[in-house]
């Protein structure tokens, strides 16, 4: 199935996702100085000895090339500007044809002089993560007193290189009451994209509280009303019922958002080299160092089994906006431990169905808000 790409700076306008991935990630170090309450990769203070090397990394970006032109690479961590090749492998990627941008951590590395580096080595789009519109609620949720403030002087920085810039927002009950401060924030800010996230219980994000179905729907509801006023675009992570609630609601997929699930459009490489379908869906289907990450997305049987829309259980699998939506896969592995099961944090009940329903086991886990 092809699926409209993210604009500028993505691949081309159409792409067919059993061929290539919209994006793929790269996550460069597990290594960050920030305890964010929500990290899938429970990051630590000190970069892993077996992380691929520059050499290693610079053949995985050849390796990505082959999907074709301008293929968008995510550098990810932990904090990838804890590796002192960061800037290196952005300019590498860039010079070989490839569309890099990076998440780095709202931390002292990412000084100003580290995000003039960035841009001039190439990089497409800076990403950094709002998790309160104060920085006291910030830094709570990010373990570290001064991120917010660091996070805010970044954002500037990027400004002022004339870098295109996004924000990053976990969704989840610690968060959700600052979503309309935050929002104002990004626009004050200048972002081209909020990235909305709604938690998926892996890492330390297992000792987080989601919210309800009905709670996230509303939510959803909210950005694809409020979506159309702002001045940046929208898209959400690990909930793609987001397109679910935007073609009820108008009939159209949301502005800007892209759809894709894990394994379906998107893959994750880890510091270590493992190609899962996604960074919360922590189940290998190889590693670049015995494998092809271009081969493993294309052929690998746990890849090929999320492609399959027709495939998927439950509710899901009856669902009629399973080929709009497909619902997390990510989400249904941490809960059920099959990536094809239904996605617990969707309200939506297809007509007729009357199979299990993810709740059923857990009805207060679940409770309307």
């Amino acid at each position: 199935m092809s699926k409209p790409a993210s604009g500028s700076g993505g691949p081309p306008a159409r792409v067919d996702t059993d061929e290539r991935p919209f994006v793929l990630i790269w996550e460069l170090t597990q290594a960050c100085d920030l305890a964010c309450e929500h990290c899938r990769a429970d990051a630590q203070t000190t970069r892993h000895p077996d992380e691929l090397t520059t050499e290693e990394g610079k053949a995985l970006l050849e390796e990505v090339r082959e999907f074709g032109e301008d293929q968008l690479v995510v550098f990810s961590g932990g904090d990838p500007l804890k590796r002192d090749d960061a800037v290196e492998l952005v300019e590498y990627g860039t010079e070989i044809g490839l569309s890099v941008t990076m998440t780095p951590s709202g931390t002292a590395s990412l000084s100003a002089d580290a995000v003039r580096d960035l841009a001039d080595a190439g990089l497409r789009r800076m990403a950094v993560s709002v998790d309160g519109a104060t920085a006291e609620r910030h830094d709570a949720f990010r373990g570290e007193e001064g991120s917010y403030e660091e996070t805010m002087a970044a954002a500037q920085a990027a400004r002022n290189a004339g870098l295109p810039l996004q924000v990053n927002t976990t969704v989840c009950k610690q968060t959700i009451s600052d979503l309309p401060d935050i929002a104002d924030l990004v626009a004050d800010l200048g972002a081209v994209l909020w990235s909305v996230f709604f938690l998926v219980p892996v890492g330390r994000g297992a000792a987080l509280d989601a919210v309800s179905p009905d709670r996230a729907e509303r939510v959803m509801e909210w950005l694809v009303e409020q979506g159309e006023k702002w001045p940046f675009g929208v898209k959400t992570t690990e909930a793609p019922h987001y397109r679910r609630v935007a073609v009820q609601t108008t009939d159209e997929p949301p502005r800007r958002q892209m759809g894709i699930t894990a394994g379906d459009g998107f893959a994750f490489v880890s510091h270590l080299g493992e190609v899962y379908p996604s960074g919360f869906l922590p189940e290998s289907a190889g590693n670049v160092g015995d494998r092809s990450v271009v081969d493993i997305y294309r052929n690998a049987e746990l890849f090929e089994s999320l492609r399959e829309k027709d495939g998927l259980k439950g509710k899901c699998g009856a669902c009629p906006f399973r080929n709009v939506c497909g619902g997390s896969r990510s989400r249904a592995y941490a809960h059920t431990g099959d990536p094809l099961e239904s996605d617990p944090l969707c309200s939506f009940v297809p007509e007729g169905y009357d199979g299990p329903l993810p709740w059923d086991d857990d009805p207060l886990a679940w409770e309307a808000e």
